[in-house]
């Protein structure tokens, strides 16, 4: 732990460091289940988590009665830090066990194990920088920015709760962040609400994932803050940190594919579907380790010597009449449009052809673009089978606790 960086709490502007923050933490015998309002209450536990003990962090908007339930019988107290709900599972903690909880994209959360060691994927020396750190606690994502604060020197974090998000730009020019980590969906909201607001943060480091990264945002995060250094990362909690580009460029180069460097994660796209073998990987609920090929559910493809991750498998592929269609591909098309802020694609069921392409749109602030405008412009550049059939104009882009798109 490195004791001397920083943590800021954006809501009240109180700052602490590690070390202050371990002495707040009484040690627990017990796996212990966190449940916390707020992102920065977590943090003595985080911090105590160098003398050993068993953690899952989750949000209180997150844990209902049955994952409540699932996490006594698993043997974890419930604590919401004045406050024990003691399990009769009764086993003693796992010394440094951290667990986490998936984003449920798939069904419900599952739980996977992990270490701080396999969550601290940055490693060598950094440039001194503050992070904002606006993700849900508990999550993968938030482990990344809580573990650059607690193991890398000269890393300091202000944490901003996912309920503030469309403030976050006064606490940071505040409290003095050079380095922001978000989804698409939470720059896309950002750039579109803010525009020349942003000019003002000097920002060195912008980093997004956890969502298909595309090329048009790509571009106007380049273009927002010239002086930094723009990164997308593909992370899960299954196979941790296994992609980071730093090039401006939507996807990796396919030279990446099939690769072997130790310490590295193994990149394969087998039958359209992202592969990865990774060093990061976690466990599943039982303690048996995620190793080997990791199957991870995301379409792939190559095209123009670049591997685009383009969605989840069972969402990106349309059949319309016997053709196949990429949703993502389609997304990505429209959000090319220098119209458009955000699109979602996805199938519809019709008549004659089975299914059709659909989209939901939300609009750059004062376009006066139209959806028949977006139909015709579509029907330029793709297939006749894929031009969305119905486009529907929404007022503002949707987000998830976990920052990413509700559609």
């Amino acid at each position: 732990m490195i004791a001397d960086n920083l943590v800021t709490d954006a809501r009240t502007g109180r700052r602490a460091t590690w070390g202050e923050l371990a002495q707040r933490a009484a040690p627990r015998s017990a796996p212990t289940a966190y449940v916390v309002e707020h992102g920065v209450d977590a943090l003595p536990m985080v911090a105590a988590l160098k003398d050993g003990g068993e953690l899952l962090v989750v949000a209180a908007g997150r844990l209902d009665e049955p994952l409540a339930e699932e996490l006594r019988e698993a043997g974890f107290d419930l604590s919401t830090g004045d406050d024990v709900q003691a399990t009769t599972a009764g086993r003693a903690a796992e010394d440094g066990r951290v667990w986490l909880l998936t984003s449920g994209s798939t069904g419900r959360p599952k739980r996977v194990g992990h270490t701080l060691a396999s969550l601290s994927t940055v490693t060598g020396e950094l440039a001194p920088r503050t992070w904002l750190c606006p993700y849900s606690p508990g999550t993968y994502a938030w482990w990344q920015v809580i573990t650059l604060g607690l193991g890398v020197p000269g890393q300091d974090v202000v944490l901003v709760d996912p309920a503030d998000l469309d403030d976050w730009v006064a606490p940071a020019l505040e409290h003095g962040v050079t380095a922001v980590s978000g989804t698409p969906t939470f720059w896309r909201r950002t750039l579109m609400r803010h525009g020349a607001e942003l000019q003002k943060l000097p920002l060195e480091q912008v980093t997004l994932g956890g969502e298909p990264v595309d090329q048009a945002v790509l571009t106007q995060l380049g273009e927002a803050f010239p002086a930094a250094r723009v990164s997308w990362i593909y992370a899960s909690s299954e196979v941790g940190a296994a992609i980071v580009v730093h090039d401006g460029r939507a996807g990796f180069p396919a030279e990446w594919l099939d690769r072997d460097v130790p310490g590295r994660p193994r990149l394969s796209v087998v039958d359209g579907e992202l592969v990865i073998t990774s060093p990061h990987h976690g466990t599943d609920a039982a303690g048996a380790e995620m190793a080997g090929a990791v199957r991870t559910g995301d379409a792939a493809r190559i095209e123009d010597g670049r591997v685009l991750v383009t969605g989840r498998l069972d969402r990106d592929e349309i059949n319309v009449g016997g053709s196949k269609v990429s949703a993502g591909a389609v997304r990505d098309l429209l959000q090319s449009h220098p119209e458009v802020a955000w699109a979602s694609v996805r199938g519809r069921k019709a008549p004659l052809v089975g299914t059709m392409v659909v989209a939901d749109v939300v609009l750059g602030s004062g376009s006066d673009v139209t959806a028949d405008d977006l139909t015709r412009w579509a029907a330029g550049q793709l297939p006749e089978y894929a031009v969305p059939r119905r486009i529907t104009m929404r007022a503002e882009i949707p987000a998830k606790e976990t920052l990413k798109s509700d559609v």
